[in-house]
C-alpha cells in the first residue's frame, strides 16, 4: 500500500469511524433502534464517500477539473457519489444525535452541492463531449 492510498482512503476511514464511535457512545439519548438506524446511515454515507474517493484516485480535485472521465465502480451508477454519500452521512448524524437542527445544514449543503455538480458537469462535458453526455444519460445525479 502506497502513502497516497493511506492518506486518501484509510486515514479518512479511521478518523470517520473514531468520530462515529464517540458520537454514538457519548452522544445524547439512549441507544434505541432509531440510534442504530442513524449509525447505519452514517456508515453507509462514510463508506460511500471513501469508496468514491478511492475510485477517483488521482482524478480527485477540490476544484472542477477534467482529469479523467471515471465511469467505473460507484461512478457507473451515480455521477456524484461523494455529494450523495455526504447527504446520507448528515442524515444519519441528524437521526443518531436526535438533532433536527442539522436539517439546516442540509438546506445549505444540498443546493451548494447541486451548483458544484452542475459546474463539474459543464467542465466534463466541455472536455469529454459525447462520452460525458452518454455517461450522464445512463447515471443518476
Amino acid at each position: 500500500m502506497d502513502l497516497g492510498s493511506l492518506l486518501r482512503v484509510w486515514l479518512p476511514l479511521a478518523l470517520g469511524l473514531c468520530a462515529l464511535y464517540f458520537v454514538f457512545v457519548y452522544g445524547p439519548g439512549p441507544h434505541e433502534a432509531v440510534r442504530w438506524v442513524g449509525l447505519t446511515l452514517c456508515l453507509v454515507g462514510l463508506n460511500g464517500v471513501i469508496l468514491a474517493r478511492y475510485t477517483l484516485g488521482r482524478s480527485f480535485s477540490i476544484t472542477a477539473k477534467a482529469v479523467a472521465l471515471v465511469t467505473t465502480g460507484i461512478y457507473s451508477r451515480i455521477r456524484n457519489p461523494i455529494y450523495v454519500s455526504s447527504v446520507i452521512f448528515i442524515l444519519g448524524l441528524m437521526v443518531m444525535m436526535r438533532r433536527p437542527v442539522l436539517a439546516l445544514v442540509l438546506v445549505i449543503i444540498v443546493p451548494m452541492q447541486i451548483i458544484r455538480a452542475r459546474r463539474e458537469a459543464r467542465v466534463l462535458e466541455a472536455k469529454f463531449g459525447d462520452a460525458y453526455r452518454e455517461y450522464r444519460e445512463r447515471t443518476w445525479f
